[in-house]
């Protein structure tokens, strides 16, 4: 029995103690994994500066250069300064409306239009279009309606305006309402009837009526669709205003614009044009900030 070879579960307490395994040795330069958490809150915001500073480089690059070019090329005589000013020229020219209180005469007048143009259009067809993208007879009676209007310019239209309702306040606020309102409208039609089937079906095998339907289930999907009409209506509010107010305005970007390239002040043309290009991507980004605020449920 003492010659016995002993198993390795044969060995008990009492017996000689086995030698124990050899570890592994770890390699010295392998360094321990650092998650994001064990990072400070010094260390993180850096991170993320870092990461944002990249990002605004990269998003102005292109901008930057166009601005670099129209400095450049009109003074190495590539382009008549004399229609194509030095963009120094133009902001000098601007600062010049801005402190002799011009430009904030004819911007505060565009802002009135478009944005009173731009709020009658939400009120209106985003109630129009749910209405229309969710009930099937509300749909086919207006859809003929619809298809004929939808493919007529609105500039088109602005004699038709005008010779309706006059050259005052008037026509301006419904031209913009007119050319805002067909994008909201029909992205809201759209937008209600993309809807996921899948996603109908189940909140109706929920027990879900019509109206907690449409409310839990179809409005917050079709959100985004919505969303990207308005933005195209921001965009709209803004450029078909420059037509109503070059006709019978006193006032006004587009009336200033249309004034100085009559008197050959190009400068001062050139400067409610960037006015008019700032104010549109102002515009636009405080319609996204509205978008992702309404819009936090999405996934990113």
């Amino acid at each position: 029995m003492a010659d016995q070879k002993l198993l390795p579960g044969d060995v008990h307490q009492y017996d000689e103690a086995a030698p124990a395994p050899t570890p592994h040795p770890t390699p010295a330069s392998t360094p321990a994994p650092t998650s994001a958490s064990a990072l400070t809150e010094p260390s993180r915001r850096r991170l993320r500066g870092g990461r944002w500073l990249r990002r605004a480089v990269t998003n102005s690059t292109a901008i930057l250069l166009l601005l670099a070019a129209w400095e450049v090329l009109p003074r190495l005589g590539v382009v008549d300064p004399v229609f194509v000013p030095p963009l120094s020229e133009n902001l000098v020219a601007w600062y010049d409306l801005l402190v002799g209180g011009q430009l904030p005469e004819h911007l505060e007048a565009s802002l009135a239009r478009s944005l009173s143009g731009f709020g009658l259009a939400i009120v209106l067809a985003i109630p129009l279009g749910l209405l229309i993208g969710w009930y099937k007879p509300v749909a086919d009676f207006l859809t003929p309606l619809l298809e004929l209007f939808r493919n007529t310019s609105a500039v088109a239209l602005l004699p038709v305006f005008t010779l309706i309702l006059g050259i005052g306040e008037t026509t301006k606020v419904t031209f913009v309402l007119y050319a805002c309102a067909w994008p909201i409208l029909l992205n809201t039609i759209s937008g209600v009837k993309t809807v996921e089937p899948l996603l109908i079906k189940s909140a109706r095998s929920m027990g879900l009526g019509p109206v907690r339907l449409f409310q839990k289930v179809i409005l917050p999907a079709a959100v985004p669709t919505i969303f990207t009409g308005v933005r195209l209506a921001g965009a709209y509010s803004i450029l078909v205003l420059l037509f109503a107010e070059m006709v019978g305005a006193k006032a006004g970007l587009g009336y200033l614009i249309l004034d100085t390239q009559s008197s050959f002040r190009i400068p001062d043309m050139y400067a409610g044009i960037i006015t008019i290009s700032v104010l549109g991507l102002l515009f636009n980004l405080l319609l996204v900030g509205v978008e992702r605020r309404f819009s936090t449920w999405r996934t990113t």
